[in-house]
């Protein structure tokens, strides 16, 4: 079936973010006692939702709660980070730009939420690129990747049927979620292992953006 819809991920695929957010989450995890490298803010969260660094902490350190208020903290930190130091991922612009001029849909699934996406989206100039009903957050279905709701959900509210959707991933979260949801899903490799992707059942990988258009016309 062709394609008729790409559907990407934001932190990571769009706008380069994963680096600050997870070095910000480790930081924050090791000030409140929960020792934590950037590392295993990787491996533990990316691609998940919000509600993930609770059950971890909890599961890891006897049912232990983080302090309320810890998500609006940590997004707090988050977004001055992102205002001194987000920028866009090379190309994401001049993909998004080609697409709209060949008619091609597209839309953003994040498993972020709304705020933090329209964060990032305005930070790095990508907002425009995004009219609102083409913005998709794991907030809107309750419950994040690797769950295929949000991608269903995307998917439904446009119209598509989830096996002519082409999604660009690049955690082995979103790529489950993806093919959970009988959609195409392309690893972008830029910072996750390439076998990570390809156990999670990528139907293919990339290193680029640039790389995305030449796949619609398989």
């Amino acid at each position: 079936m062709a394609h008729e819809l790409v559907i990407f991920d934001n932190d990571g695929v769009l706008v380069d973010s994963e680096p600050l957010s997870n070095r910000v989450l480790a930081g924050y995890l090791t000030e409140l006692g929960y020792p934590t490298t950037v590392e295993d803010s990787y491996r533990d969260f990316m691609g998940t939702a919000a509600h993930r660094v609770h059950d971890v902490i909890a599961e890891r350190y006897d049912g232990a709660r983080l302090p309320e208020g810890f998500d609006e903290a940590f997004h707090g930190r988050v977004f001055d980070t992102f205002t001194a130091e987000l920028v866009a991922v090379r190309g994401a612009e001049t993909l998004l730009k080609e697409l709209r001029q060949r008619s091609v849909p597209y839309c953003l699934a994040s498993s972020a939420h709304h705020s933090w996406i329209r964060a990032a989206l305005d930070v790095t100039a990508l907002r425009g690129w995004f009219p609102e009903e083409r913005i998709f957050s794991a907030q809107d279905v309750g419950v994040g990747k690797p769950a295929p709701d949000l991608f269903l959900h995307a998917a439904r509210t446009l119209g598509v049927d989830p096996a002519a959707c082409l999604v660009v991933e690049d955690s082995p979260n979103g790529v489950l979620a993806a093919r959970a949801a009988g959609m195409d899903v392309y690893g972008y490799t830029a910072l996750t292992d390439p076998a990570k992707l390809t156990a999670a059942g990528a139907t293919g990988l990339i290193a680029d953006l640039d790389e995305v258009l030449p796949l619609l016309d398989r």
